[in-house]
């Protein structure tokens, strides 16, 4: 797995402002081929979350491009002021086009985890001539999971009110570099609330849809234990699909795997060597079904 040097000079990234290990990836294959696969991360964290993913892809033949979302992955971040989804469209499209330009890639997939994956969906419905492929979803963040996050979302659509609890944020919290190497400290409002406009162009493209409608290719992979994410919101997005195109790999809510945990192969540990984020039990058999499901399907 390489550094995507390409992607830093499109998008004017200094390297050295680049977090150890949150860095934009690109996976190539020996000899060309059509095949390949756009892996985005979620709101706060980087490309290390889709890496275990995309080493899978990689070995099934895939080119595989990781980007990094506008403001996410800093050494010094100033929590995520001023991005925009258009910002994080901009970083998949350029993705999908230097996988069909520079590297002839004709048949495009596209997944993510969490807001990685609501901007697969939008892209799916908003550049259907790219996104060729198939759609892998994990823990996709197409809705907000309980009362609490259903209000924070109504809040963070209301200007006024994000900048009073941004201001609110900036004064009294800590900064957003925690433990973690590969993620923010916390949710910041204004990610939050480009996040929320992302779940509503979803929407209006999935009420507009009658069962069957969606003919590409849909894996899903979600923990009924994910407190963030509602896993109604894929299971809407199924309703709307073509069912002998679609695989739903769902996680028991007894076997207690988080939101984020969903893609990692492995446990994500502290500086110090504590464990903060618990590795998926289910990895190899999730990836063992996106396997069948993508040689059959793509």
């Amino acid at each position: 797995m390489a550094i995507w040097e390409d992607y830093y000079k499109r998008f004017k990234i200094e390297p050295d402002s680049v977090r150890s290990g949150c860095e934009p990836r690109i996976m190539v294959q020996d000899s060309p081929t059509e095949k390949a696969i756009i892996l985005i991360h979620g709101l706060t964290d980087s490309p290390f979350f889709m890496e275990a993913i995309g080493e899978c892809f990689d070995q099934w033949g895939y080119n595989v491009f990781i980007p990094l979302l506008a403001g996410h992955g800093l050494e010094a971040p100033e929590y995520l002021k001023g991005v925009t989804m258009e910002a994080w469209i901009e970083n998949v499209d350029f993705a999908i086009q230097e996988a069909k330009d520079k590297y002839k890639c004709q048949l495009i997939s596209i997944g993510g985890l969490s807001t990685g994956g609501t901007l697969s969906v939008l892209r799916m419905f908003d550049s259907p001539n790219d996104i060729t492929g198939g759609i892998f979803l994990f823990s996709a963040a197409l809705d907000i999971a309980g009362r609490t996050g259903n209000l924070k979302e109504k809040l963070l659509r209301t200007y006024i009110i994000s900048e009073i609890l941004a201001q609110i944020e900036d004064r009294f919290e800590k900064d957003l570099i925690g433990d973690n190497p590969y993620r923010y400290s916390r949710m910041d409002n204004d990610g939050a609330r480009e996040l929320s406009k992302l779940i509503d162009k979803v929407d209006d493209h999935l009420k507009n849809l009658k069962q069957d409608d969606i003919n590409q290719p849909i894996f899903v992979a979600h923990s009924e234990y994910d407190s963030a994410a509602d896993i109604q919101g894929v299971e809407a997005l199924i309703a709307k699909s073509d069912r002998n195109k679609t695989e739903f790999f769902r996680i028991g809510k007894n076997f207690h795997v988080p939101h984020a945990s969903v893609v990692l192969k492995e446990d994500v540990l502290a500086k110090n060597g504590s464990p903060l984020e618990p590795k998926n039990p289910f990895f190899d058999k999730m990836m063992n079904a996106v396997n069948k499901f993508q040689k059959k399907h793509c």
